[in-house]
């Protein structure tokens, strides 16, 4: 049952970024899947099962892990000047994955 309801909830979340695209205010829809609904879940996780040190550690962490984010918006806003927009997607999607890798190995390089 529960993944029936988590599963409705993605479906409203994709419906709510549809509408939102069509309306004057469209780029509210970029808003919307920055939700913390997976953090809130990590963040509940992680404080429940270990310490508050931990917890906190695994916010840091979170801070740190908006590179990634900016780096994948900031390749596709390049990209999409000169790529059809699925090969600009996925460009940055590495870009973000680089990113995303370079952020772990420094992490556990200096933090571990």
């Amino acid at each position: 049952m529960g993944l029936v309801i988590k599963a409705l909830i993605g479906a409203l979340v994709v419906i709510l970024i549809g509408v939102l695209s069509k309306t004057r205010n469209y780029y509210i829809a970029g808003l919307v899947p920055l939700f913390p609904t997976f953090a809130l879940i990590a963040h509940y996780i992680v404080g429940t099962e270990r310490s508050i040190e931990a917890l906190r550690t695994t916010i840091v962490f979170g801070l740190w892990a908006v590179i990634p984010y900016m780096v994948y918006l900031i390749s596709l806003y390049f990209f999409i000047g000169s790529m059809k927009l699925p090969y600009a997607l996925l460009c940055a999607v590495v870009c973000w994955s680089l990113a995303g890798w370079l952020l772990i190995s420094l992490w556990t390089r200096f933090h571990a």
